[in-house]
């Protein structure tokens, strides 16, 4: 099976970005069965990432030596979706830095079912800036019954947290979302509740202004409470929830712990955000779901290193949670 002219063109124009700029690596998002031996002559001496929605397209490749199959939901969605959602993975599972440069070739035009092209578009993507705009049509994975709306409200207060901190100091905390009562059920309060006496509209973290008097509350010790409607309903909460069984990565201190545990045993979904690279992991039934990085960050911080080596002793033995 030979490539068409315009695939091979632009397989070419990847080898010679990858080169020139350089990139990363090149990830290939495919639809259709294509010649893989060519693709892999056109691209030799590039780091390969291959997604599809069918596995059967991918299956030959998992022994490759030298490529890497990401595994896609075996459902049909957008182009764009299916590449932010491989990009993601290779990010979350630390296959790539997200500062890396990728070159991403895939069928962006729709063809005729009987002649498909395998390829017909090239895009140079900087992780650093795409992660940020994918963020909010990326929560459909969490598959929870707390509105979209309140979903982005809450993404945008953890990122902007952990990408500013406070008054030049970089700040940790948990976000916890959802099945209020349960919640404080396995909490107990280390301080006053700020948010007590504040009418619902107050409390709205749908609100700009209140999500900016939020992030000043976030500078104390404990997890944040904000229900399904978006009304936030306590904080400074030690979130009790047992932390065994979890299977969290290493490297993880206590408040990944206690939000992986306060999710586990509810139906809450809960954002940690962590102090020493200001990186958002979000939690669902005890487990990482999604890893959010806000990296446009002021250049007097630290510069960004993957968390496999964060969470230095002061922040794993605080009370953030």
């Amino acid at each position: 099976m030979s490539l068409p002219s315009q695939t091979v063109a632009l397989l070419q124009a990847a080898r010679d970005l990858v080169k020139t700029l350089p990139a990363d690596a090149v990830l290939v998002l495919t639809e259709t069965a294509i010649d893989w031996d060519e693709v892999g002559r056109l691209l030799v001496g590039c780091r390969l990432f291959v997604a599809a929605e069918n596995p059967a397209l991918t299956k030959p490749l998992r022994d490759h030596p030298d490529w890497t199959v990401i595994d896609l939901d075996p459902e049909p969605r957008p182009t764009q979706e299916r590449m932010n959602d491989a990009l993601l993975k290779a990010v979350s599972e630390e296959m790539l830095q997200p500062g890396s440069h990728v070159v991403a070739l895939y069928n962006g035009i729709a063809t005729l079912e009987d002649a498909p092209e395998p390829v017909d578009s090239l895009s140079v993507i900087h992780l650093g800036e795409h992660l940020e705009r994918m963020t909010s049509q990326d929560l459909r994975v969490l598959g929870t019954s707390v509105p979209l709306d309140v979903l982005r409200a809450v993404v945008e207060l953890a990122t902007e947290i952990g990408r500013e901190g406070r008054e030049g100091q970089p700040i940790g905390t948990i976000l916890v979302v959802g099945d209020t009562k349960k919640v404080l059920g396995l909490s107990r309060f280390q301080n006053f509740n700020p948010f007590r006496g504040y009418t619902r509209a107050e409390r709205d973290i749908r609100d700009r202004e209140v999500r900016e008097q939020i992030k000043e509350i976030a500078k104390l010790d404990g997890a944040l409470l904000i229900g399904r409607d978006g009304i936030a309903e306590a904080a400074c909460l030690h979130l009790g929830a047992r932390a065994d069984g979890l299977n969290l990565r290493k490297g993880f201190g206590s408040r990944h712990a206690a939000a992986a545990g306060i999710s586990k045993h509810t139906n809450a979904i809960a954002f940690a955000v962590s102090q020493s690279s200001g990186s958002v992991r979000v939690f669902q039934k005890g487990e990482e779901v999604l890893h959010i990085e806000p990296l446009a960050r002021p250049h007097v911080w630290q510069p960004f290193r993957l968390e496999t080596q964060e969470e230095p002793d002061g922040e794993a033995g605080d009370d953030a949670s």
